[in-house]
């Protein structure tokens, strides 16, 4: 499954021609630091982390783009605690107005569960969308809501996030 979600992120982010700016300052390069409520399984807890993308503008006010963030998080629930996450997406945005942009991603999820001295890892589908704010033409502030549906049977998580983060 995640082999296939990466080709599938690479291919679109390869094959995406690059046309002028006209969805700037919503282009380029992009980093950037989140932090919000985290919700696995019940158990509520705090999410932060960073994330870095490149976004194309691929027809006036839409962009596309892979999408990559390393979080952690507080959740525990009867020893167990949920701990470093990995994910890689594919990002498609909106530009509502020349300083608004909504977008959806979606993309593969890779959560490390720490109990009794011991970790697993498990892998799944994460997807979202939000709303990023052009603070100046290099800064910006966005809000998301993330879902990642694990394998195994093993349930969901949701987070909802705010961020901060400067383009290149």
């Amino acid at each position: 499954m995640k082999t296939a979600i990466l080709a599938a992120i690479a291919a679109a982010s390869v094959s995406v021609p690059a046309f002028a700016r006209d969805a700037a300052p919503f282009t380029g390069p992009r980093v950037g630091a989140i932090l919000g409520y985290d919700n696995i399984q019940g158990s509520d807890g705090f999410t932060y982390g960073g994330s870095a993308g490149y976004d194309i503008a691929v027809a006036p006010r839409i962009t596309a783009g892979p999408e990559v963030s390393f979080s952690d998080s507080t959740t525990k629930d009867s020893g167990v605690h949920a701990s470093r996450d990995l994910a890689a997406s594919l990002r498609l945005g909106y530009a509502v107005t020349p300083k608004i942009l909504a977008f959806g991603k979606v993309g593969y999820a890779n959560t490390r569960f720490e109990f009794a001295g011991a970790h697993q890892s498990l892998e799944g589908v994460r997807f979202g969308g939000g709303l990023e704010y052009s603070v100046t033409p290099r800064t910006y502030i966005s809000a998301e809501y993330q879902r990642t549906e694990y394998e195994d049977d093993f349930g969901g998580r949701n987070a909802g996030v705010v961020g901060i983060g400067f383009r290149f």
